[in-house]
């Protein structure tokens, strides 16, 4: 039995100091951004059977080992960055990034966009997710505020154009607002009208009463002018004068517009103007939703819709880990989706070191959750500007290791008091 306590002491000293180890590996990297923390589990080793005095069956151990390693899943300690690329996963799941192999997994958001505009690691690692289908030849071909994301199999790195044109969309409709009022005074109403140029133009409108007057109600002319806006100059460089051009008008259009005694429009004879090769609607309202004619002071506003082209500003990240390109004439869309993977057993992936990991045959190959639609979705939130740190409890890793030194120590006695046991027994064996 003495024999038996030297290996049992020494099991225990070997499966402690392993314990020490890991224990000693989470708190140096209690710094080290997306780090998961380990805790050793012990069992006890096959016991060696003993028959006693009341031929009971008794058994004596044979020491202990470490039985698994395992991986704490908890999430880490959230950290305030100061980069819009920087995602921490707020619930579960992992990025995915590759290099020269095959994906790995990671909780360590510290993203970039390096001078090919990839969106990558600090290392240089690819950051993996869908690319959206709305890019050709350098132009936005589709707005969108979202990028779904493909099936697992089919993720791929994240590039995006240096250069990317919000292209213009011309203005297809001005709606006019406001009160003619009853004077017989000229009223004037402009309204922005973006050609496919690019060019903001102005589509003027001219009212002037009809005479004579029908009653009920009242008649007004219209003449819609669509012109260039802005002062437009020549410089000349022989002479080294600038010469100041009028506007560029692109058509003139007329029409009647007539009211009933109650101030709403019932008949309008003013449809479209051409605003420099595309056709605006003139859309004067209807009811009191739009222009009327009543014994109220003169007002008058507009809106159109339409879009000038825009250079690409910057890309950014969402909560949602869309990425979004904001140009320069302020319009945003969604270009991709930076893919969040999900796991049947995390603690099963393979750890690469202590933030990366590779699935595993305990893991299961990745998966996208999905929403009621059959959909893949991110199933967890992120949070841009902020990190996940590690997870590791400096306070509780500190009194496993205080622990964990106790039972060395303990481990270490039960070999030196076998060892005075055994060097007795020899010297009475000797005499």
């Amino acid at each position: 039995m003495m024999i038996q306590a030297f290996y049992t002491g020494i099991s225990g000293v070997k499966a402690h100091q392993t314990a020490i180890d890991v224990v000693a590996d989470n708190l140096a990297n209690t710094s080290t951004l997306g780090f998961r923390g380990y805790s050793s589990e012990f069992s006890s080793l096959f016991e060696k059977s003993v028959v006693g005095p009341s031929d009971r069956n008794a058994g004596v151990g044979l020491g202990t080992s470490v039985n698994a390693i395992t991986m704490d899943n908890n999430s880490g300690v959230i950290q305030l960055s100061e980069r819009n690329t920087d995602l921490a996963i707020m619930g579960d799941g992992w990025f995915g990034i590759q290099g020269e192999g095959a994906p790995i997994y990671t909780r360590d958001g510290s993203f970039t966009f390096d001078r090919e505009r990839d969106l990558v690691t600090a290392d240089g690692y690819y950051v993996l997710g869908t690319m959206g289908t709305n890019i050709n030849n350098g132009v936005l071909t589709q707005q969108l505020s979202e990028v779904g994301l493909g099936n697992v199999a089919t993720q791929e790195k994240l590039r995006f154009p240096n250069e990317l044109t919000y292209p213009v969309s011309p203005t297809t409709e001005a709606k006019f607002f406001g009160n003619l009022g009853l004077d017989d005074t000229t009223r004037v109403i402009s309204s922005k009208a973006i050609d496919a140029q690019s060019n903001t133009n102005n589509i003027r409108l001219e009212f002037n009463k009809v005479v004579p007057q029908v009653s009920p109600g009242t008649q007004w002319n219209v003449v819609a002018t669509a012109q260039s806006a802005g002062v437009q100059t020549f410089y000349n460089e022989q002479t080294g004068e600038t010469t100041y051009l009028p506007d560029e008008i692109y058509d003139t259009q007329s029409g009647v517009v007539s009211f009933d005694d109650s101030g709403v429009i019932v008949s309008n004879t003013l449809s479209t103007i051409n605003n420099n090769g595309t056709p605006v609607n003139i859309n004067l309202g209807t009811g009191y939703e739009g222009l009327i004619s009543m014994n109220n002071p003169f007002s008058g506003s507009s809106t159109s819709d339409g879009v000038k082209s825009g250079e690409l500003y910057g890309y950014e990240i969402n909560k949602n880990g869309q990425i979004i390109a904001t140009f320069s004439n302020g319009m945003q869309s969604s270009i991709g989706s930076v893919a969040v993977y999900h796991f049947q057993n995390d603690k099963g992936l393979e750890r690469i070191n202590g933030s990366r990991f590779s699935e595993s045959t305990n893991s299961g190959r990745p998966i996208f959750f999905q929403d009621a639609n059959g959909n893949n979705i991110l199933g967890t939130d992120l949070s841009n500007f902020k990190l996940e740190g590690s997870n590791v409890r400096m306070e509780v890793a500190l009194t496993e290791i205080i622990i964990m030194q106790r039972s060395y120590d303990a481990n270490s006695k039960c070999i030196t008091t076998a060892d005075q046991m055994l060097q007795k027994a020899l010297n009475m064996s000797a005499k």
